[in-house]
C-alpha cells in the first residue's frame, strides 16, 4: 500500500444528488458495484500509478489545491478502492485467481445479468421481449414460417434492453420467419484485454428460459486447429453480457419448438491492428482463428447462423469526448454510421475495417471485431440493413448507436 496501482476500470461522469461526481467501475464486473468519488477524491486516484509513495501523493495534492491530504483520508481512499477490488495488489490477485478456480470447474455458466439487466421471471421476462417486438419502434409480431433457406446470419445490438429492445426484435423476427437454424456461433464483444483474439467456452449458458447447451464436439474439433489457448482467459466469459442478451432471444424465439446448440466465442479488440496500420487478417493467431472457423463449419452436419453481438459508435463525454454531441453532431454521425454499414451489407469486411481504421476508431466502434470476424468466415450474398437507432443519455453528454442487419 506504499506504492497504491490501480487496476484499468472504467470511469464516466455522472451527478448524484445534484452534485457533479466521477463514477468508478470494474470492467470485468469481478465486484459489481458503481463508485462515486469527487473530483478531488478522483484527482488522488489517478496518481495511483504504483510509481508514486503516498508522501509523493500528498505533495502533488498540495500543489494541485493548495491543502493539506491527512494520512488518515488517503489510507480511507485507498481502503475504500482495495474493498472492491479496484487496486492491483496481491488481495486482488488473490480474488481474481479464486474466481477463475471456481469458473473453471463450473459447468453452467450462470445468468448473471438476470434481475437487473432484463426480468429473471420467465413469464414476465416472455412478456417483456413480447413488447420489443409490438412496440411503435419494433418490427411487429413474426409472421408464419416461410419456406426458403435459414438465415445465415445476423448482427443485433448488446446495449441494455431498456435502451435497444426494439432493435434486437428486428433480426430475430426475421429469422423466426424463415426454417431455423440448429447451430449458433455467437460472436460477442470483450469488453477487458485478453491474451489472444477470440475466448472460448465449453460451458452450457444459463437464461431464465432455460439451459442453452453448448455443441462441446465442434468446440474440441476448433481448438485442436488452435496455434493458442482459447481458453486461456474463460474467465471473461463469466460477466461478459454481449452473448447472454443474444440467448435470451434465442431461447425466447424457438422455445418449445425446436434444439439448438451454440459455439460461445468473445472478440477481443482491435486496437493493435489499428495502430499498426495492418488488416487483423495479417495477424497470425486472427487469420488461424478463422481458416480454423471456417473449416469446423463446413466439416459439421448443423445448418448453422453466426450471430454478432455489436455496437457501433460511442461519442461524448463519457466516452473521453471534450464536449456533448450536438443535433448537428447526430445527423453526421448517423450518416458516418450508414456509410459504414453500407459496406457490412455489401459483405465487404475489409472496407468495413478501414472506414473505422482510417480515423483511428475515433468513434469508438466497439462492434467491430465481431462484425469483421462475421464478415470474414459468413459465405452469404448480401446483408439488409433492418433498424438504426441512436441512444442519447439523459442530459445529452453522450451517446450509443447500433443497428441491426440480416444476412441471406
Amino acid at each position: 500500500m506504499d506504492y497504491p496501482k490501480l487496476r484499468s476500470i472504467d470511469v464516466f461522469p455522472c451527478e448524484a444528488s445534484g452534485q457533479k461526481v466521477i463514477g468508478l467501475r470494474d470492467p470485468s464486473r469481478l465486484d459489481d458495484t458503481v463508485l462515486l468519488v469527487s473530483y478531488p477524491v478522483f484527482f488522488v486516484m489517478s496518481l495511483f500509478d504504483g510509481t508514486r509513495s503516498l508522501l509523493d501523493i500528498k505533495t502533488e495534492y498540495m500543489r494541485k489545491f493548495g491543502e493539506i491530504l491527512y494520512a488518515e483520508r488517503l489510507e480511507e481512499i485507498i481502503q475504500y478502492l482495495d474493498d472492491h477490488y479496484l487496486l492491483d495488489n496481491e488481495r486482488f490477485e488473490s480474488y481474481r485467481r479464486k474466481l477463475e478456480e471456481e469458473f473453471t470447474t463450473a459447468h453452467l455458466r450462470k445468468a448473471v445479468f438476470a434481475g437487473t439487466g432484463y426480468d429473471a421471471d420467465p413469464q414476465r421476462l416472455i412478456e417483456q421481449l413480447d413488447g420489443f417486438f409490438s412496440a411503435p419502434r419494433g418490427p411487429g409480431t413474426p409472421g408464419a414460417v416461410r419456406t426458403g433457406e435459414p438465415l445465415k446470419g445476423l448482427i443485433a445490438p448488446h446495449i441494455d434492453f431498456q435502451r435497444g429492445g426494439t432493435c434486437y426484435a428486428w433480426p430475430y423476427k426475421a429469422l423466426l420467419e424463415l426454417p431455423p437454424p440448429d447451430l449458433f456461433i455467437v460472436l460477442g464483444t470483450v469488453h477487458v484485454p485478453t491474451k489472444n483474439p477470440f475466448v472460448l467456452t465449453r460451458k452450457n449458458f444459463e437464461t431464465p428460459l432455460g439451459t442453452v447447451p453448448s455443441e462441446t464436439a465442434l468446440i474440441a474439433s476448433l481448438e485442436k486447429k488452435l496455434p493458442f489457448d482459447p481458453f486461456q482467459d474463460e474467465i471473461v466469459h463469466k460477466t461478459e453480457h454481449t452473448i447472454e442478451f443474444q440467448l435470451l432471444f434465442l431461447n425466447y424465439c424457438f422455445r418449445d419448438k425446436v434444439p439448438f446448440k451454440i459455439i460461445p466465442v468473445l472478440c477481443s479488440s482491435f486496437h493493435d491492428a489499428i495502430t499498426e496500420g495492418i488488416s487483423p487478417l495479417d495477424k497470425p493467431y486472427f487469420h488461424a482463428f478463422i481458416t480454423a472457423l471456417r473449416e469446423t463449419v463446413e466439416a459439421s452436419p448443423y445448418q448453422t447462423c453466426f450471430i454478432a453481438s455489436a455496437d457501433l459508435a460511442h461519442c461524448g463525454i463519457r466516452f473521453g469526448d471534450a464536449s456533448p454531441p450536438s443535433s448537428d453532431f447526430l445527423r453526421n454521425l448517423e450518416r458516418e454510421d450508414r456509410a459504414l454499414l453500407s459496406s457490412v451489407e455489401a459483405m465487404d469486411g475489409e472496407a468495413f475495417y478501414r472506414s473505422v481504421q482510417r480515423d483511428k476508431d475515433r468513434r469508438n466502434i466497439c462492434g467491430l471485431p465481431p462484425i469483421y470476424t462475421l464478415l470474414s468466415v459468413l459465405d452469404a450474398a448480401q446483408g439488409r440493413l433492418l433498424d438504426y437507432q441512436q441512444s442519447v443519455e439523459p442530459g445529452g453528454g453522450s451517446v450509443v448507436s447500433y443497428a441491426s442487419l440480416v444476412f441471406s
